[in-house]
Formats: structure tokens, sequence, C-alpha cells
């Protein structure tokens, strides 16, 4: 391509919007542009890209043995309905009628239109395991659209769903398929971390996602410092604590403590370690039809992970508890104790199970029991983990430690079971002649958003830095002085001979000074940039290598030899 017929658009200016480099730049270098908030249109350069990342995909899901189909992005409500989601996506979920008043929604994804499409279409056993996938651009309506690629309200992802006979095959194709994503991502340069995840919206259980790692990163995840466990916080947990504080020596009593309510004041009171003190947090918890007061109960030491208390009450949304409603239930706000279990329900973390010698509220103003033996409630109270996990805990895979990092998180993969088959009555005949529903596994990549975490991982305070599998051109040709002949001759001679061997090469031919196109290829981040001026009349060229921002002299003759050899 020639950049004097090349739609590149490069500005100077950055949207007033615009925090992350990823969004910056591929604004800026004419990648991106928005159209309206969470809304954008891919322009030349970054159709290369996604195309690249899209052909890498294909190849992986190839070699599984996974088949590409196409499905309507837009979905009948009505199949949204049987599975039960319409309500627990909420907002987000696009909806809308058409002229014969029937309800559709805008795809945020495909799990009910699969199981769909091969519903009476896929009836024995015999045609199991089956592997089908698309990619197809999907519409969340995002509550705030932020990062441009990032967190828009339109993107393009690659969703497959898998169906199978029986658990252990559901294992074998989730391996496979994690195995499959791993290498997508290594192809693409990126360094990434599977973790343990959160299911979410989608549901299922088996839950895993591919982090990018990069600073930029909304999602937090916990990592091993020898092995590779990783795990977004939604889901962390952490092994046996390595040094457990001396235990406080007390009976079971009722102790005076006027005026002191928080895990701080309290450890400082008994002069304990917050270890063996009981932390209680009052939340409301929203169902689908009504709400209640849970109370959460952990060590004093550990904070409340929300989506683990989320999901440990069953319940769709977490909001903050009022004291007029504890007090209402007849609470005592600052004192709260796990032994009573008749004002509301209680949900304690697994650490305090069979907790001895603890300090805990009495559930009367102004006193604490020291002592407690939470062994008396082990067999009524409803325990779950709860407690998210800290920096400096031990891994619970090995005798590494946990430290946190931010990574983006660009792919999602679940082991659904019978979730969605059961829901649509999707079932095939097994060896018996019996009808069964569907086992399900769910495969998910952000390919829009891999374009921008490539830019996250790889950039500079000049612009893009491309990874060689997502270049959307390898080498870009700068002729210093279109005026001189002896440059543009010897550019296009450079030009034609890469074409000729199906490099993918840019022409910089415009009529502008050097350094403009020098700020405009750094912005771009072409990987090589061969820069043919002044030095030709003594034979020689440079190679600017965008990753490493050195140039090397070359002599004009050879230079197609070494640019094949360096690419």
């Amino acid at each position: 391509m020639r950049r004097s017929r090349a739609f590149i658009p490069t500005s100077k200016e950055a949207p007033s919007d615009a925090s992350l480099a990823s969004h910056i730049f591929l604004a800026r270098a004419g990648f991106i542009s928005q159209s309206a908030a969470g809304l954008y249109n891919y322009m030349p350069l970054a159709k290369r890209v996604i195309k690249k990342i899209e052909t890498i995909v294909n190849e992986e899901m190839s070699k599984v043995g996974a088949q590409e189909v196409e499905l309507s992005f837009v979905t009948p409500a009505e199949l949204w309905k049987k599975s039960g989601r319409i309500e627990k996506f909420g907002k987000e979920l696009l909806r809308f009628k058409d002229r014969k008043d029937n309800m559709f929604v805008l795809g945020p994804t495909h799990e009910e239109m699969m199981v769909e499409l091969i519903k009476n279409r896929v009836t024995s056993y015999k045609n199991l395991p089956l592997n089908l996938y698309q990619i197809k651009t999907k519409f969340r309506d995002e509550a705030r659209p932020r990062f441009g690629l990032m967190r828009g309200r339109e993107f393009i992802m690659k969703d497959g769903y898998s169906f199978h006979a029986s658990t252990e095959d559901l294992d074998r194709e989730f391996e496979e398929m994690e195995a499959a994503y791993k290498r997508i991502l290594t192809r693409l340069g990126l360094d990434y971390r599977v973790v343990e995840a959160d299911s979410g919206a989608i549901g299922g259980s088996g839950s895993k996602e591919l982090m990018v790692i990069a600073d930029s990163g909304e999602d937090t995840i916990a990592i091993c410092s020898k092995c590779e466990y990783g795990a977004n916080v939604e889901a962390a947990i952490s092994g046996e604590r390595k040094e457990v504080p001396e235990a406080p020596e007390a009976e079971f009593n009722k102790f005076s403590t006027p005026d002191v309510k928080s895990i701080e004041e309290l450890a400082a009171f008994f002069k304990i370690d917050a270890y063996y003190t009981v932390k209680c947090v009052a939340k409301k918890l929203v169902y689908e039809n009504e709400s209640e007061i849970v109370l959460f109960f952990l060590r004093g030491c550990d904070n409340l992970q929300e989506v683990k208390a989320v999901n440990a009450a069953g319940a769709l949304e977490i909001q903050d508890a009022s004291e007029e409603e504890l007090k209402a239930l007849g609470l005592v706000p600052g004192f709260i104790g796990p032994l009573d279990q008749d004002k509301a329900k209680h949900v304690i973390d697994t650490s305090l199970k069979n907790a001895k010698n603890m300090v805990c509220g009495a559930n009367e103003l102004d006193y604490h029991y020291v002592g407690a033996d939470l062994s008396v409630i082990s067999d009524v109270a409803y325990f779950a983990d709860i407690s998210e996990v800290n920096a400096g805990d031990s891994c619970p895979k090995c005798d590494g430690e946990l430290s946190f990092t931010k990574g983006i998180e660009v792919g999602h993969i679940f082991k659904l079971g019978t979730t969605y088959s059961e829901a649509l009555k999707a079932e095939y005949l097994d060896e018996n002649g019996k009808a069964q529903p569907f086992i399900m596994g769910t495969y998910g990549m952000g390919i829009s958003r891999l374009v921008a975490s490539v830019i996250e991982q790889h950039h500079d305070e000049n612009g893009c830095i491309w990874t060689k599998e997502t270049a959307p051109y390898m080498v870009n040709i700068m002729v210093s002085n279109i005026k001189d002949e002896a440059q543009m001759a010897a550019g296009e001679k450079l030009y034609k001979e890469l074409q000729e061997k199906n490099v993918e090469v840019m022409l910089d031919d415009r009529k502008e000074r050097f350094g403009f196109k020098m700020k405009d290829a750094e912005l771009i981040g072409f990987p090589y940039t061969v820069i043919i001026g002044k030095e030709l009349v003594n034979g020689n060229v440079q190679v600017y290598e965008r990753f490493t921002t050195e140039k090397t002299a070359v002599n004009a003759d050879e230079i197609l030899s070494y640019v094949m050899d360096i690419i």
C-alpha cells in the first residue's frame, strides 16, 4: 500500500475521554474512530489487525476440530426468557420490538441461540462431541462505556460452544480449549495468565479467565510466586496460614466493652491479634422478587469478597444495609455476633468453622463474648468461602506466596453442564435410547479487546509497538525526499521486491518532512521502517526497529536480504 493513497488519518490530539494508552494511540494513529459512547468504527489499519487475530483463532480452532458458524445478531427474547437470563442480565441486555410487536434482544452472547441451532438437529450420542464457534459483533448496553475498545458497548467476540454426552468428555474438551487459547495468546506475543474465575451471568462451573498482564487492567488477580496458580480476586482462595498468632486464653464469658465497635478497637481493647476476632459485615441481598438482610461473618483480619458473598447467598445483587434496617430486626450494630442465629440469615467464612478462643459480638449493646468456641454452631450454621485473599497469603496449590497484579480479561471458558440444555429442552438419545440433556461448555475470547490488549502491553510514549503477528504492515519504506529521483527509485524497487515475496509493506511516498513521517511511523508502530535518505549516495540505507528503537545502517544492495532475514 502506498501511503499517499492510504486512509490513515493520524492526529496529534487524543480523544478527550481517553486515559488508556490503547485508547489514545489507536485513535491518534488512525485505527479507530468513535461514533457514540462505547461505539467505534474500525478503519483500514484496525481491520488488518483484527483479520490477523481472527486468522490465528481460526487456525487454532481448526486444530481442535471446532467448526465455524454465524448466528443471527438479533435474538428472539423468548429464548432468553426460557433460559431465565432475561432478568439476570439486567439493563445490559438491549431489548426492542419489531413492527409485529415481537420482542427481540441484541445478542451479548449466544448460548441460547447455539442451543436452539443444534436442538432437534443433533439427536444421537453418535453425533457427539460437537464444537461450534463464531466470530461475531456483540452488544452490551454498558452503563459506563470507557477505555476505548477495552469496555465498549459494541465489540467483536469469538464465542464457542461444545456439546457432550458425558462430563468426562467435557473435561477433555475444556482442557483442549484451554490449551488452544494459550497457543493463540502466545502466537499474538502476549504475556498472560490463566486464572480461576467466577462464572457470573453465564452460569455453570469450572470457570477460567485468560488474563493479559497489564498495569491498566481492570481486574485484580492473585498469582503464585512458585507455581502456575492464578485466580481473579473474585474466586481466589488461599492455602493454610503458615504462621498462626498465639491464641488468647479466656473462659467463655460475656465481657463489657463500652463503645468498642470496630475490629481495630476490639483487638486493641483485648490486646489480641485481629485473627481471633469475628467481624460482621451486614448486607442487603437482592433476589429476583425480594430482598433480605444477610449477616456475613469472617475473621477480623480478613475482608469480605462481595462476589463470593453474592454467590454464597444465591443472590443477584448486594447492597449496603443501613443501621435502621439492622435495628428493625433487633440487631445491635457494632456488637453483632454469630452465636444468635434467629434474627437474620448468617453466612460464615469457612476459616471460622470450629474456630476457638474467639472474641465476637454478644448481640447486646457494649458487650462481646470472649473465649467463644464456634464449633457449637458448626451443625446449624452455613459456611462458605467469602473472604478476600491477601497479598502474602500461602498458595492453595504449593508452598508459594500469593501476590496481586492487574490483568485484562481477554478470554473466559466455562463448564456449563446442562444449565441451558435443560432450560431449552435440548436433548439427544443416549446408548439406551433415553433422552438426555446435552452437557455443554462455552469458550469466549474478545477479538476487539485483544487489539487493545496488544497495545496496553506494547507501547511507549511515542505510540504503538505491534508484535509481528499483529502488525497491520510488517515493513514501512520511508522515502525521506520524494523529489530525489534516486531515493524514490530505491524505494519503489524495494517496495516491489517485498510485495513479490508476500511481505506486507507500506511505501511512505508522501510529500512531507522527514520528522513528520518518522513520528507517524512510530505512532502507527510498524515493526520495521526502512529509511531511504541522504546516506543513499554513500550506498547505505537505515533500518529502524520499533521495538528496540535502534537504527542500523545497511548496504542498499543488501537491504532486501537483510529485511527478509529479520522478519
